[in-house]
């Protein structure tokens, strides 16, 4: 993907923040950098090269966050929690167990926890 002013604002907003951020959140934040498309395209195709994920809260935002432990192998089974106070969105680095029956195949998770993040507390 082409390194376009756009491009380089979204990865670095991204980098930047701790908590996950909506397609909203980022055009907010960009300012007049570029349009609503555009950043969805940028967003896409960053999801794509496995440089981010993508978080689908409870009520049914989707969120972005940068791709922290994908070294090897392109790996976000873990557990995104969600304040219900603050609305924030957090990557966390637990791995939940589950097994599920014979002749199922995995193609994607999303552990999405709800409750009160610590700074709200």
């Amino acid at each position: 993907m082409r390194q376009t002013k756009a491009k380089i604002a979204i990865e670095h907003l991204i980098i930047q923040s701790e908590m996950a951020l909506s397609h909203a959140d980022i055009y907010t934040q960009l300012g007049d950098v570029c349009d609503r498309v555009t950043i969805y395209r940028i967003l896409d195709r960053l999801v794509q090269e496995n440089i981010l994920h993508k978080i689908m809260t409870a009520d049914g935002i989707v969120k972005y966050a940068r791709c922290k432990s994908c070294v090897a192998k392109h790996d976000h089974n873990h557990i995104h929690f969600s304040c219900q106070r603050c609305n924030e969105t957090t990557c966390l680095e637990t791995v939940p167990a589950f097994n599920l029956p014979l002749n199922y195949q995995i193609m994607e998770v999303n552990f999405l926890v709800s409750g009160v993040c610590p700074q709200c507390l």
